[in-house]
């Protein structure tokens, strides 16, 4: 038998710009490994892990759920593992169902869907669809780094624009702005809404949690942008870790609401599956002084466990602890403004486009 990987006291992977501090074996797999002390550690120079892109083969490309505590029904996720390195990221377990590690390889090995904008187009224009507002970036980040060049959200905005079909959008990018042409004549027409994730103003916090997304001026600065140009933006304080950035809640809130941001969200930080351990061990890494306090608070609020997946309760938790998270929450958003309900999306405007011929069929 293998032992298990990364066991506790064992060095942590020397990786530049990146989240996971090692590379845990999926939960998928009949083998793992185990790292260990060569006596070598202390000398080595971080590495740097390059990014591996992949194509993927799909036959749809909207993916529709029915839990309770979800506020779409479907979805659609150009990109499977993302590269910001978010170390609570809820979407790393998925990358097992690749045979990968939701650790380092979640954040190096992604993989995009190239044909995104045509396969829309197919099941868009499919003889009965109803439409329905379609969540862009329910799973990972629609405009990770690789989107500069992929563009695959783009040609899913752009074909959603043509078909003037309703949808939202959430990142922590400052590269939603790049598709302010698109997006700004669509929110002033009803048909998009944002959402930007703002976990901390520190920007030594925010490196650290998040590596490779954008800093929170930049997000403070998008919010202010796409508020500028139509686009109705929602705040998410997403994760509120406790005794780590939940002191922050309500300045974030603040900025964003002086950028223009007129709602916003907030969901207590989850630990599913291999989320659990590679949290604890960054947490070990990177804030040892704390990371006793953080996982005793994160456990009060999920009745004793690290995680607790119950319906109505995993994005808040319970217990005092969460309690009191969800009462700030509540005064911030009074006092800063953000109590704006965001009106439903035209759900009208939607149509097939006209394809050239199609004209004939008059004659």
């Amino acid at each position: 038998m293998v032992a298990p990987a990364n066991l506790p006291g064992h060095p942590p992977v020397l990786a530049r710009g990146r989240g996971a501090k090692s590379n845990r074996t999926g939960r998928f797999e009949s083998q793992v490994s185990e790292t260990f002390d060569d006596g070598w550690a202390a000398e080595e120079e971080p590495a740097q892990i390059a990014t591996t892109l992949q194509p993927m083969k799909s036959r749809s490309i909207i993916a529709r759920n029915d839990s309770p505590d979800i506020g779409f029904e479907a979805s659609i996720n150009p990109y499977r593992g993302c590269s910001h390195g978010c170390i609570y990221c809820y979407a790393r377990p998925a990358h097992a169902y690749l045979g990968h590690s939701p650790g380092l390889d979640f954040e190096t090995k992604i993989y995009f869907k190239p044909e995104a904008g045509k396969l829309l187009e197919r099941e868009l224009s499919k003889k009965g669809y109803a439409p329905k507002i379609i969540h862009i970036g329910g799973d990972t980040d629609p405009y990770q780094p690789d989107e500069k060049q992929l563009r695959v959200t783009r040609a899913v905005i752009e074909t959603l624009g043509r078909f003037r079909h309703p949808f939202s959008i959430i990142t922590k990018s400052a590269l939603i702005t790049r598709d302010l042409d698109l997006l700004g004549p669509l929110g002033q027409a009803g048909l998009v809404r944002a959402a930007v994730s703002i976990t901390s103003l520190d920007h030594r916090l925010s490196r650290s949690m998040e590596p490779r997304a954008a800093t929170p001026k930049r997000r403070i600065d998008a919010v202010r942008q796409l508020t500028a140009a139509g686009v109705p933006v929602t705040v998410m304080f997403a994760p509120s870790i406790p005794s780590l950035n939940d002191h922050e809640m309500e300045g974030v809130l603040e900025a964003a609401a002086g950028a223009g941001a007129t709602s916003a969200g907030y969901v207590a930080l989850r630990l599913p599956l291999e989320i659990k351990d590679l949290f604890e061990e960054w947490l070990a890494a990177e804030h040892p002084d704390r990371a006793k306090r953080v996982m005793s608070l994160v456990r009060q609020m999920r009745g004793g466990a690290a995680y607790s997946s119950e319906w109505g309760k995993r994005m808040t938790g319970e217990g005092p602890v969460a309690e009191v998270m969800g009462q700030r929450f509540e005064l911030a958003k009074k006092r800063f403004g953000l109590t704006g309900r965001l009106g439903p999306m035209d759900l009208t405007q939607f149509a097939v486009p006209t394809k050239a011929g199609d004209q004939l069929s008059l004659f």
